[in-house]
């Protein structure tokens, strides 16, 4: 399981303090909304200058206008990029086609979109889905996705699937029995006292159980 972190609600330089302090238990760096929405691309391509050989994914949450916004996360040096599963097919698809004619990748996110609609995108089965609780669920209506079961309908079927939305430590558990690939961590690690540390804890952590469930296999 891959950890990717996200970064939201920070200057640039503070994201890029932070990274430092954490990236030798990250997989993958992710450029926020929020953080995007205020300073732009120039916060996707700061960061990636400053970690070349981390994946940048570039959360920009593309509902439409696909085309143009594909092209300037991968121009400003995104890995991959977040198009909505709520968008039209002909935006899903011309988000596709941008990433896959530059060898760059594209991540759906969930945020609420029914069970008849995720299986509709599985066509999409190169994406990585990410099963995602908002913000304004954890903040203002009390969920979390340590209270969610990750079990979806696209487990069935041979997809990458992440995981967002409030994670923690005790959210690890049923990530690895349910074999998530990418748990999306942002505040547990940003907003902890000593990142480092518990970024670290999240990496031994998610090791120990995946050697556990390995060996009882």
């Amino acid at each position: 399981m891959k950890i990717q972190l996200a970064l939201d609600r920070l200057s640039v330089s503070g994201a890029i303090q932070l990274i430092k302090m954490v990236e030798d238990y990250i997989d993958w760096i992710e450029v926020g909304t929020s953080l995007i929405k205020e300073y732009g691309m120039s916060s996707v391509q700061k960061i990636k200058k400053t970690f070349p050989s981390k994946k940048i994914v570039a959360d920009i949450k593309t509902i439409d206008n696909a085309v143009y916004e594909s092209q300037i996360c991968f121009r400003a040096g995104a890995d991959i990029a977040t198009v909505m599963g709520v968008a039209p097919d002909i935006t899903i698809d011309a988000f596709i086609q941008e990433a896959e004619s530059l060898n760059k990748m594209v991540m759906i996110d969930l945020l609420n979109t029914s069970e008849d609609r995720k299986k509709e995108l599985l066509k999409y089965h190169k994406a990585i889905f990410c099963m995602h609780v908002s913000k304004d669920e954890q903040e203002l209506d009390g969920r979390n996705s340590t209270k969610q079961s990750f079990k979806s309908s696209l487990q069935s079927f041979d997809v990458t699937i992440a995981v967002a939305g409030g994670l923690s430590i005790g959210s690890l558990d049923e990530l690895v029995n349910q074999n998530i690939d990418i748990a999306i961590i942002g505040t547990a690690i940003t907003k902890a006292k000593d990142p480092r540390k518990v970024a670290k804890q999240f990496y031994d952590e998610i090791r120990k159980r995946r050697l556990s469930l390995d060996e009882q296999e």
